[in-house]
């Protein structure tokens, strides 16, 4: 088993903070993302930074979006879509949403909402 699969969210959360706020977007922003990811509530994702869930019991109790089979590209040089491990995959894509959310891309495009046609 990977160390991640038992680290908690809330040890990695201030980093993801960091991360998305030191290039200008906001916790805010982060937290739309992670619940766009999930499936939680502000409500229920703050509870499992509260108590320290791990990242395996996270994403066992999150609802995975129908859209996270769109998130594609590389984490530290390993692409999300080709991570075999189920979990790993998951924390992956959390990984690569951080990453875009990071580098200054539209929140709709990191959410994977479809431009408007209007």
């Amino acid at each position: 088993m990977h160390r991640i699969f038992t680290t908690s969210v809330a040890s990695v959360y201030p980093h993801y903070v960091t991360k998305v706020e030191r290039k200008g977007r906001s916790k805010a922003e982060l937290d739309e993302t992670i619940r766009w990811l999930t499936g939680f509530s502000q409500d229920e994702l703050q509870a499992h930074l509260d108590t320290g869930t791990t990242f395996a019991d996270f994403f066992e109790a999150a609802e995975l979006t129908p859209q996270a089979s769109l998130i594609t590209g590389s984490v530290c040089g390993i692409r999300v879509e080709e991570v075999e491990d189920p979990l790993m995959r998951r924390i992956r894509y959390l990984d690569k949403l951080v990453d875009e959310l990071a580098k200054g891309k539209a929140l709709e495009k990191v959410l994977r909402q479809p431009a408007d046609r209007g």
